[in-house]
C-alpha cells in the first residue's frame, strides 16, 4: 500500500528544526502542500526553498504559539493565502531540564505556555475550521515522557500528559463530526536540539539504559506521520501511539 497525500494541505508547527522540519519534509515528499509555522522565519524560508527545489509546495509563516491572538491570525492567513488546512501536525514544544526543587515560575510558564496552552489553542483554531467542513486530521506530538517520566523533566512530562488528555478529549468531541485526533509519543530522537546532550556523558548513560541502546532518527517516524495524515487512518481516532523503540514497555 502506497500512502499519498496529494491534494491535501498540512500545517506543521515548530517546523523550523528537529522533528517539525522532518515532518514538513516527508509530508511534502508524500504530495501534500505544507505550511510551516515557527518563531524563526529565516529557518522556515530555507526549508521552504529546499522543499520547492525538490518539486514540492510550501508556505512559511512566523508564529509564537504562546500568543493566542497570533495563533488565530496565523491560521487565518494560511487558509486565506495557501488553502484550507486538511492536516495539522501540532508539534511546537520546549523543555527545561532541572531537579524538581530547582524549577521556578518562569521555567514552569515557559514550558506549559508552549507545550500545553499553545498546543491547545493551535488545535482549537484549526479544529474549529475543520468542523465546518466535516473532515480533518490532527496529529498532536506528545512524548514518551508523558508515559514514563525520567528525573529532571518533570514539568515537560506534565505538559506532555496534558497533550495526551487533550488528544482524547478532542477525539471524543470532534470525532462524530469527521475529525480524527491522534497523538504520537516519540522516545529519544537525535535532533538538532538533543544531539549534543545525547553525545554527552549523561546522554551516553541514558542511552545505555534503553532496550536497544540507541537513540532514534527523525526518519523513523516518517511512515507513522504520513499514515495518520492520510485517508487510510480513517478508523484511528483518539490513539496515543508510542514510538520509542520499546523504552516504555
Amino acid at each position: 500500500m502506497e500512502l499519498r497525500l496529494d491534494g491535501k494541505i498540512a500545517l506543521v508547527t515548530g517546523g523550523s528544526s528537529g522533528l517539525g522540519e522532518r515532518f514538513a519534509t516527508v509530508l511534502a515528499e508524500s504530495g501534500a502542500r505544507v505550511a510551516m509555522a515557527a518563531r524563526r522565519l529565516d529557518r522556515l524560508e530555507l526549508l521552504k526553498a529546499a522543499i520547492e527545489k525538490r518539486g514540492g509546495s510550501a508556505y512559511a509563516i512566523a508564529l509564537d504559539v504562546t500568543k493566542v491572538a497570533a495563533i488565530e491570525e496565523a491560521v487565518e492567513k494560511v487558509e486565506r493565502e495557501f488553502g484550507l488546512i486538511d492536516v495539522l501536525v501540532n508539534n511546537s514544544g520546549v523543555g527545561v531540564t532541572k531537579p524538581l526543587g530547582k524549577y521556578n515560575e518562569a521555567d514552569f510558564d515557559y514550558v506549559m505556555d508552549t507545550n500545553a496552552k499553545g498546543a491547545f489553542f493551535v488545535a482549537q483554531s484549526v479544529g474549529m475550521r475543520m468542523l465546518k467542513r466535516g473532515s480533518g486530521r490532527i496529529i498532536n506530538i506528545s512524548s514518551g515522557a508523558a508515559i514514563n517520566p525520567r528525573p529532571g523533566v518533570s514539568v515537560y512530562a506534565m505538559s506532555k500528559v496534558a497533550v495526551v488528555q487533550m488528544t482524547r478529549s478532542m477525539a471524543l468531541e470532534w470525532g462524530p463530526s469527521g475529525i480524527n485526533v491522534n497523538a504520537i509519543c516519540p522516545g529519544y530522537i537525535a535532533t538538532e536540539l538533543t544531539r549534543g546532550h545525547l553525545a554527552s556523558e549523561a546522554g551516553k548513560k541514558l542511552i545505555a539504559t534503553l532496550p536497544r541502546k540507541r537513540a532514534g532518527k527523525p526518519a523513523y517516524l516518517d511512515g507513522l506521520i504520513v499514515y495518520l495524515a492520510s485517508d487510510s487512518s480513517a478508523f484511528i481516532n483518539g490513539a496515543i501511539i508510542k514510538a520509542d523503540d520499546g523504552d516504555h514497555l
